[in-house]
């Protein structure tokens, strides 16, 4: 296992880097990260490049038995980048351009900037090719800004339009342009919908799906050379979890594998399952590993700091993504820098340099990765349960929400955190994905639903799954166009239910949700409410309010060999999604190894005839776990009883089989 941490050799002194690299070395740590802001230093003159400096670094990590993945340094330009080409800085929503000084100001378009980008990318390839201990390549940084609205990115999102519809008939078809005579005679009149709430939603929908486009285009340029000169060498990139401004999906396909930048530590200690549902998004997109490229070591913040990771954090929140599939951890960043923007994102060490506790956190974590790593290897997540992640839906629902506090992610967390709080791991699939394997599937705010997605939902429950679907589910086509059909369209024979109204909920205002017979869940509806008529399926709950009292709220239809659960109001409460997860896991037959207490994660990781259990205490407070007795706990060698306790922020790995 590749466990280390981001360094940045060029913001210290020379003598320094093999003070550094010994404290690595006694660390643990085997892997680092480099240049991916350094065009500067590596491309001082446009033309001119200077490796002298990366190869003396390189080669004092080697030294110490650190391998290291270099960063093309693309997501910050030189100043001569901006003051000679600068059509190459993005322009503004007002018409301004980007000023120079900052980070990610580029247009993606600009062919000056892609050729540049293409020309330090073959420079560095060519000259690291042969490094011994260079690895693998990260491509840019961070995709997803700025976003640019310059007449270059104007005629190609022209160009992308009529490559997709062909005609000018059809985009007005696609985008149903008769509304409000937004029709187009000609490519050319085609506009930026820079106001995205306002503008017509198929425009709107384009423009992101565009937007995604230029990055994966550009990052494709990119992995080409890389491929090209660095044959031995993987190709990654940093993803950022739950951002959504790109289609993930899209972007991971040109790389080996994914790494994705974890910041958790801000608030109050809690149950961080947002950080556990983007490590599931980021195996998703590959259906594969992954490892963390920037990992919380310590405060985090650029004008003002978060709060310092308590004693047991870092390990914790590290042990957090290896269990939900991560192969290589490394930490952001090793160093808090004494200069520029991020003086207050701290590192394992401050700024004095010094080895404190959290680097002998981390030094500890390195040393039990390493002894867990012959395990883990050939081992990732294993469940029965799938939720479809899908970049349309967010990206429709930001234009047009419907009601007003849908928030995509809001939605699927409703049900992700019954889930973990039951036991049960989650595989995040995109829209279309082949089901087959999987028990039960939760397709939360599934917002836009083409038909085959349907089609192919409903095949599924005829062929004996359990689908979960909730309100606002099935509205619009792949082009954002309302279907003309009655709610929830080419579900409802699964579902066994017909929507004919719904209403949004004000603030203030809120319904009482009561169980039915066979149910435990009542709750109160906020936010949105369906007025769900059965068509065939039982009545789980109902309304309580007199004009709802009709209606269902929450309902389960079998359909063919298997199930359709539909949820149709946003329900207050969590103990309703907990009644509804254990009803929905009873009916697909899916069994936890382990029911956690409160505040405990568990993940299982399988594979090779292995299964490892994973056991995360986000409390302060030390927690007892009813677990197998008789297992072997890895970390301290001992043998598992009925029960296991954990200390605050602790964790555990036993091993199953």
């Amino acid at each position: 296992m590749y466990v280390g941490v981001d360094y940045y050799p060029e913001h210290w002194e020379r003598k320094r880097w093999a003070t550094d690299a010994k404290l690595m070395k006694q660390a643990g740590f085997n892997v680092v990260r480099l240049a991916e802001f350094a065009w500067v230093f590596l491309e001082p003159e446009e033309g001119r490049f200077e490796f002298e400096w990366l190869d003396e670094a390189l080669a004092v990590l080697r030294k110490n038995g650190i391998s290291a993945i270099l960063g093309t340094p693309t997501a910050v330009m030189p100043a001569w980048c901006a003051r000679k080409y600068p059509e190459t800085l993005a322009l503004q929503k007002d018409g301004t351009r980007t000023v120079w000084g900052v980070r990610k100001n580029n247009c993606f378009s600009s062919g000056a900037y892609r050729l540049l980008s293409e020309r330090i990318t073959r420079a560095m390839a060519e000259h690291f090719a042969d490094t011994p201990n260079v690895i693998g390549w990260q491509t840019d940084n961070e995709f997803g800004h700025p976003v640019c609205y310059c007449p270059s990115c104007r005629e190609e999102f022209q160009g992308w339009l009529k490559q997709k519809y062909g005609t000018l008939a059809e985009l007005a078809r696609a985008w149903g342009t008769h509304f409000w005579g937004h029709r187009v005679g000609r490519w050319d009149e085609v506009t930026i919908p820079v106001d995205g709430g306002s503008h017509n939603p198929g425009a709107g929908l384009d423009w992101q799906r565009f937007f995604s486009s230029l990055n994966v285009r550009f990052q494709r340029d990119q992995v080409r050379i890389l491929r090209d000169l660095c044959p031995k060498h993987f190709v990654t990139h940093n993803f950022m979890g739950l951002f959504s401004d790109l289609n993930y999906y899209d972007l991971a396909e040109d790389l080996d594998f994914v790494t994705w930048d974890n910041y958790p530590v801000w608030g109050k200690p809690e149950v961080r399952y947002r950080s556990s549902s983007a490590a599931d998004v980021t195996r998703g997109l590959k259906r594969k590993n992954f490892w963390i490229m920037e990992q919380t070591a310590g405060p985090g913040g650029w004008g003002s700091f978060g709060r310092n990771p308590w004693p047991g954090e870092i390990r914790g929140v590290a042990y957090q993504q290896v269990a939900h599939g991560a192969d290589g951890m490394i930490w952001f960043r090793w160093r808090t820098c004494t200069a520029g923007r991020e003086q207050y994102w701290h590192g394992l060490l401050q700024h004095d340099g010094r080895p404190l506790r959290r680097y002998r956190e981390a030094a500890e974590t390195a040393r039990e990765l390493h002894k867990l790593a012959p395990l883990l290897e050939g081992t990732t997540v294993k469940t029965d349960v799938a939720m479809i992640y899908d970049y349309d839906s967010i990206w429709a629902l930001r234009l047009q929400p419907g009601f007003g506090q849908n928030d995509y992610h809001n939605a699927l967390h409703r049900y992700y955190d019954a889930l973990q709080r039951a036991g049960v791991s989650v595989d995040m699939v995109k829209p279309g994905a082949d089901l087959s394997a999987y028990k039960a599937v939760f397709a939360p705010d599934l917002h836009v639903l083409p038909d085959p997605v349907a089609r192919a939902l409903s095949d599924y429950v005829a062929k004996g799954g359990v689908l979960v679907t909730d309100c606002r589910t099935g509205v619009k086509d792949e082009t954002n166009l309302c279907h003309a059909r009655t709610l929830p369209g080419l579900l409802s024979d699964a579902l066994g239910i017909a929507i004919e109204e719904y209403e949004s909920i004000p603030d203030g205002l809120e319904f009482g949700v009561k169980a039915k017979t066979g149910f435990a869940g009542d709750g109160t509806a906020v936010h949105y409410a369906d007025w769900v008529t059965p068509k065939g399926a039982e009545v789980l709950a109902g309304y309580e309010h007199w004009h709802l009292k009709r209606f269902a709220a929450f309902t389960r239809n079998n359909f063919g060999k298997g199930a359709g659960f539909y949820v149709g109001a946003v329900v207050k409460e969590p103990a309703f999604y907990d009644a509804l997860v254990a009803a929905v896991l009873k009916t697909a037959r899916v069994r936890p190894v382990l029911r956690p207490p409160e505040g405990v994660e568990t993940t299982v990781r399988a594979g090779r005839g292995r299964r490892l259990l994973f056991l995360i205490n986000h409390n302060e407070t030390p927690t007892a776990v009813s677990v197998p007795a008789g297992k072997r706990e890895l970390l301290t060698g001992k043998t598992t009883g009925k029960e296991l306790a954990l200390d605050r922020f602790g964790v555990a790995v036993i091993r199953l089989r």
